[in-house]
């Protein structure tokens, strides 16, 4: 029976068995699961206990997504992979969803012209008190709340820099949607993220999206769609905040 390979897509099946050895397998940056390595990937095999309460996620972060199980026969017996190989023929088909499990969201603010009369004065302030650029943190507020102060993203994030929660506390504010203390404690934990990640804008804007935790976990930016269009939009905001406050645009040097 292949039903065994789906154990890491659907948790909880029934089983008679005691653990099965599942392949995870990487070719061309794709991934695929199999009951025998496959020929041309680089395969790592799990163990998976089928009494399990609940199975282990091995795809990784990949959201929703389709797919379909193969069969074919391999060394004399058959194999089973959702990868389409040579001699392959349908299964099933199935539907996976791999969960989040992050607070990771793409932001609430929309790209569109930077809007420098919102709270001017309170990012001028963090930014010469913190010396994050004043730009940036622009982009950031931007791009998480649109510079709302009452927003409260779907993951519990709150005000203009959408603190979470903890981070609001760590950082002493009583009340994420005062707008001077949003933007002063999201100015100073900014800086602790540029100051972690030596300057690096790509991993401090993940780590504020996804966590600190998340980056360290993934050693980069972690694969989650949310995450990668949070860092589009952030790092697209900070060139038209830079261009709209005077600055010129970063290029790269050739």
């Amino acid at each position: 029976m292949a039903w065994f390979l789906l154990l890491p897509l659907l948790a909880g099946l029934p089983s008679a068995a005691q653990a099965r050895t599942v392949y995870r397998c990487v070719r061309d940056g794709t991934v695929s699961l199999a009951t025998a390595p496959e020929p041309g990937s680089k395969c790592v095999a799990k163990q998976i206990d089928d009494n399990a309460v609940q199975a282990p996620n091995l795809w990784g972060e990949m959201g929703v997504f389709s797919g379909t199980l193969y069969e074919r026969e391999q060394d004399g017996r058959l194999v089973y992979s959702t990868r389409n190989l040579p001699g392959s023929r349908v299964y099933l088909k199935f539907t996976m969803h791999t969960p989040p499990g992050e607070p990771a969201h793409a932001g609430l603010g929309k790209v569109g012209k930077p809007r420098l009369d919102r709270h001017a004065k309170l990012f001028k302030a963090a930014a010469k008190a913190t010396g994050v650029d004043d730009a940036w943190l622009r982009a950031i507020a931007h791009a998480e709340s649109g510079f709302d102060a009452s927003a409260v993203s779907p993951k519990g994030a709150q005000g203009v820099m959408q603190l979470m929660p903890e981070v609001a506390t760590e950082y002493g504010v009583t009340d994420p949607f005062v707008p001077a203390q949003s933007i002063d404690a999201g100015a100073r934990y900014m800086k602790s993220l540029l100051r972690r990640y030596h300057g690096d804008r790509t991993l401090a804007a993940a780590a504020y999206n996804a966590g600190i935790g998340t980056v360290t976990r993934y050693k980069g930016v972690p694969p989650y769609d949310e995450t990668r269009l949070y860092i589009d939009k952030v790092l697209t905001l900070y060139e038209r905040y830079r261009e709209a406050m005077g600055f010129k645009r970063e290029r790269p040097a050739l």
